[in-house]
């Protein structure tokens, strides 16, 4: 039977985290997959061994890691709380590592308006013992992902980018969100018994 990945996509502060927990309370048998927690625990105990410059490999090796044991050993719906904004990485992610003949793949895209986030990133109480070279705070994040917004490959997901796009424009509309996903889970494990023609 397949299981569903939820790729979250935004800026820092849109409300990903939030959303991801409150997902895997509601959707049985989830968990969350959030690249901050092993960028804490790499700067935590082995802070050497990362990269001065350029990708965060032994970050990314450890989240693949997580994953590839979560795929083989358990049957858990994966939620994956990254940014994901690169269309490139997204297509990693569904192309390679959550392919369509094992997963529902579902994007939830946080279009919140920079205004709000910068207004977010000023008051925030969250650690910085994820950060890796130069940035010292969250302002500096969001204005560099602000200006990444200009290169080609960091675009918003489209329509049959993956089997399902949500966008949440307000978090208010997180918990809508979740219902939806929620009834995409209820519809496929009917069509899988039976109980609907697919």
């Amino acid at each position: 039977m397949k299981r569903l990945v939820i790729i979250t996509v935004g800026k820092t502060h849109s409300g990903k985290t939030t959303f991801a927990r409150a997902l895997e309370k509601q959707l049985n048998n989830s968990f969350v997959m959030d690249q901050d927690n092993h960028a804490e625990f790499v700067n935590t105990y082995y802070k050497n061994l990362q990269p001065k410059q350029g990708p965060n490999t032994l970050k990314h090796s450890l989240s693949k890691l997580i994953v590839d044991y979560a795929k083989e050993n358990t049957d858990f719906h994966f939620i994956i709380c990254n940014s994901n904004r690169s269309r490139k990485g997204r297509l990693y992610l569904l192309e390679e590592l959550f392919t369509t003949d094992e997963f529902i793949r579902i994007l939830v895209h946080f279009d919140i308006p920079d205004e709000v986030l910068q207004e977010r990133v000023i008051q925030s109480q969250r650690s910085t013992n994820i950060f890796r070279g130069a940035y010292s705070n969250f302002e500096e994040v969001l204005v560099r992902q602000q200006a990444e917004s200009l290169k080609e490959d960091v675009v918003d997901p489209i329509e049959g980018e993956a089997d399902h796009l949500f966008v949440i424009k307000d978090n208010e509309e997180v918990n809508e969100v979740i219902q939806k996903i929620e009834q995409i889970t209820e519809r496929y494990i009917y069509q899988v018994e039976g109980y609907l023609a697919p």
